[in-house]
């Protein structure tokens, strides 16, 4: 008869990456012709989609005009964390006014020169750029003293390797500086949006050796198919059985890897893994 093993949080050993987790039984095992299927897996949608490494993908810049119409070029540097389309366009206005490059209206809102919105009849990310006056708008204020330019100009949005497929562009694309034209430019997407590089994770297991996986140790895969920091809760309908390697066993590892199978980081150590382990001969 199947035996269900329960992992959590309390079996997590990297305590930096939480993505490794150790099972000892209580006493040694000796597994032959048997296999092991993952049940259930419940745990929350907060591993990185954007950070310094190993993604690198955590820069852009813009480029600004000043009152001579030359240009001086902000990099914005994002924290490691979990970002949503609207969370990087909140994180740019940040900056626009942290180096005071935006003006008021007349009803006291902020105007900002660039944005990020998502398209979704279209399934892309434009990225809008306005032209900056060259004197102050009748009826709006300049609390930051922001200094009018020569002629108008359109804020250049460059999108550096890495952090580009994001937003669906290619590497080292830049909006154009539109300069002294007046209008508004659109851009959109010309790949899919990849916001979350690694959306799916696998679990590996120690003990076993699958001759049709890479690596060998894959025992499943984990989609989310809820919102950005969401409880996942996937239960397995019909269970997929991978032999353990015969042998006698202490303890086993689980790792968690990101898409590109390399090591991924989980911000959220809450979760709970069910096992199934089962003799061939049932």
């Amino acid at each position: 008869m199947p035996q269900t093993i329960v992992l959590n949080k309390n079996n997590i050993t990297d305590t930096t990456n939480n993505n490794t987790l150790v099972y000892n039984f209580p006493n040694s095992v000796s597994f032959k012709n048997h296999s092991i299927a993952v049940q259930s897996i419940t745990m929350y949608y907060a591993w990185t989609n954007i950070n310094s490494s190993p993604l690198a993908n955590n820069t852009f810049s813009y480029t600004w005009e000043n009152a001579t119409n030359t240009q001086t070029t902000n990099t914005i540097t994002i924290d490691n964390g979990l970002y949503e389309v609207s969370d990087l366009n909140s994180f740019l206005q940040y900056k626009f006014i942290a180096n005071g490059h935006y003006l008021v209206d007349s009803t006291g809102q902020n105007v900002y020169y660039a944005e990020f919105i998502i398209n979704p009849n279209t399934y892309a990310v434009n990225i809008i750029t306005y032209p900056f006056p060259t004197s102050l708008p009748s009826g709006y204020s300049n609390p930051a003293s922001v200094a009018f330019p020569a002629q108008t100009f359109n804020p250049v949005i460059t999108l550096p390797a890495n952090f580009n497929s994001i937003l669906g562009y290619t590497s080292g694309f830049a909006t154009a500086r539109n300069l002294g034209v007046g209008t508004t430019l659109t851009n959109s997407s010309s790949t899919s949006p990849q916001v979350q590089p690694n959306p799916t994770l696998f679990l590996t297991c120690s003990m076993v050796s699958n001759e049709y996986a890479i690596p060998s140790s894959i025992i499943y895969g984990i989609t989310p198919t809820v919102n950005l920091g969401e409880i996942i809760d996937d239960r397995v309908n019909t269970l997929s059985y991978t032999p353990i390697s015969n042998g006698t066993y202490n303890q086993f590892t689980l790792k968690i890897l990101g898409t590109d199978l390399n090591s991924i980081t989980i911000l959220d150590p809450a979760m709970t893994i069910l096992l199934s382990i089962k003799s061939d001969e049932e």
